[in-house]
């Protein structure tokens, strides 16, 4: 069943002759869990500004059910939802929303999905043994990633040592497993009721969206509870980050998803209550899609390798060139590359292992990307 090979290593040239100009649109996308058990289910389709929704992939067909969390994978045009209901994640057209073909099965009730350092996606489980499933992106099974089982898990991220953190909502607990998913300890037993989505600051400090608890909270790098982060938002669940760096919230309550700054201050109700019939969001994903627009003149491009930890930008004319930056494998910018020379290097040996884009954009609007491995 497998046709969706993601990771190829080989040697490449990359040239760029009377190919088109692209240019990005920001689209937000909301998996709605309507009445959780029960229809109406869909994943919704917002512009930039958070409106004029469309319906991306309805529950007519019967292939998703209770749907959770959303992962694009650019290369090869395609999304996988992880559906709760039916223990299933599927593949869709990335453009579409066009069912494809079942990517994993025999779940016990998926929930969170993210790809990780290591290239590989980590699945949580609502039900099952509760353990973290590992998939290569082509969906073949890997392993059972972490030694003991996280019950209703549905929050998942990692600190700056590599520790994997998952949320248990019945357990109102965060826990703590080493690189080799070995479990530590548990990080936080107290100020929780019912967590969903975690994550990570800067600082070290976790954010964390209490469902039940009517807030979002931070706790410092030990695990001790610092306060209040967001109040007055009841049943969160779902976040993203707005191209301005504020912070996305599903409003469950309202049925809406929330804008704030990163302090935590109430900026607008970013999707409006109800839009698109939207009941109950899950999952928030902003996603930057490249368009076609015209033609441009020719240029040449050479990358090399693609696979190490030093990479080369040849340009045969860098006054053609507005910028060049680096992307990781969940579209999050992570560098810019000086444009001094027409060689570029880009030195990644300090970088995670895994996969990035290299993307260059012209002056002219025009824009290409190379995938390369990042591999000491």
């Amino acid at each position: 069943m497998k046709t969706l090979k993601l990771l190829c290593i080989f040697c490449f040239f990359f040239i760029v002759t009377n190919s088109v100009a692209q240019e990005e649109e920001i689209f937000y996308y909301v998996s709605d869990a309507g009445n959780f058990n029960n229809p109406p289910w869909q994943i919704l389709k917002f512009d930039e500004n958070g409106e004029n929704p469309e319906v991306f992939i309805d529950d007519d067909d019967g292939h998703i059910a209770w749907p959770q969390d959303i992962v694009f994978l650019e290369e090869n045009n395609t999304v996988l939802i992880s559906s709760l209901n039916t223990g299933l994640i599927t593949i869709h057209n990335a453009a579409t929303g066009e069912f494809i073909e079942n990517f994993a099965s025999g779940i016990g009730g998926p929930t969170r999905m993210t790809i990780g350092a290591d290239n590989l996606l980590y699945v949580l489980q609502w039900q099952g043994n509760g353990r973290v499933f590992r998939y290569e992106l082509d969906g073949t099974f890997v392993d059972e990633f972490t030694d003991i089982g996280v019950p209703q898990s549905i929050g998942i991220d990692w600190d700056s040592d590599g520790n994997l953190y998952i949320a248990s909502f019945t357990g109102d607990s965060v826990e703590k497993f080493d690189q080799n998913g070995i479990f530590i300890e548990t990080f936080i037993d107290n100020n929780l009721e019912g967590p969903t989505n975690i994550w990570f600051e800067e600082n070290g400090d976790l954010i964390v969206i209490d469902y039940n608890g009517g807030a979002i909270k931070r706790f410092d790098s030990e695990g001790n509870f610092v306060g209040i982060f967001i109040d007055g938002i009841n049943f969160a669940e779902g976040y993203a980050f707005h191209t301005s760096g504020d912070l996305l919230i599903g409003d469950g309550n309202n049925s809406a998803v929330n804008r704030y700054t990163s302090d935590g201050a109430f900026v607008e109700v970013f999707i409006e209550s109800g839009a698109g019939n939207l009941i109950t969001p899950n999952a928030i994903v902003r996603r930057e899609e490249t368009l076609t627009i015209e033609d441009f003149s020719t240029k040449n491009v050479s990358i090399y390798p693609t696979v190490g930890t030093t990479f080369t930008i040849d340009l045969t004319n860098k006054s053609d060139i507005e910028n060049i930056t680096v992307y990781n494998v969940l579209g999050q910018k992570i560098t810019s590359l000086d444009l001094q020379k027409n060689t570029i290097l880009w030195d990644a040996y300090n970088y995670t292992e895994g996969i990035y884009f290299i993307k260059i954009t012209g002056k002219n609007g025009s824009q290409n990307s190379q995938k390369v491995i990042v591999k000491k």
